[in-house]
């Protein structure tokens, strides 16, 4: 695989994940989160923070998600391992703030587990096509 169509998928699965995402955080669940977390959640993004955990995660499911199903040839493959890494990584955020946070609220893990799964395969998905698209 040629770097350049690599760079080129890492920035179409980049785009599909910050609107699915954003979509979700800033007008489905919005509420939800507030009402669950507003006592938690900050006034004032850090974006840099929040920029660089998507540089990070998109990194993750094209290397632990997309390229070994794209390799395997299999969209099933690709969304079953894209389902686990969102099972994994969201489990490690929302399981360590309901182990240490006082008052961390049960639903938003169980929500929060179910987005990350959803979310993740379905970007998965969106990003094997797009390798599929890109000729990889």
């Amino acid at each position: 695989m040629y770097s350049t169509e690599i760079l080129k998928l890492y920035a179409l699965t980049a785009l599909v994940f910050f609107a699915v995402d954003l979509l979700w955080l800033g007008v489905v669940a919005k509420g939800f989160y507030q009402e669950h977390l507003g006592h938690l959640m900050r006034t004032d993004v850090i974006w840099g923070a929040a920029l660089l955990f998507y540089s990070i995660f998109i990194g993750g499911v094209l290397i632990f998600s997309v390229l070994p199903g794209l390799e395997a040839q299999s969209l099933s493959y690709t969304i079953a391992l894209g389902a686990f890494l969102g099972l994994v990584t969201y489990a490690t955020f929302d399981l360590t703030c309901l182990a240490l946070l006082k008052d961390f609220p049960v639903v938003v893990v169980y929500v929060d587990l179910l987005w990350g799964i959803v979310l993740t395969a379905g970007v998965s998905a969106s990003g094997y096509g797009l390798g599929k698209w890109l000729g990889l």
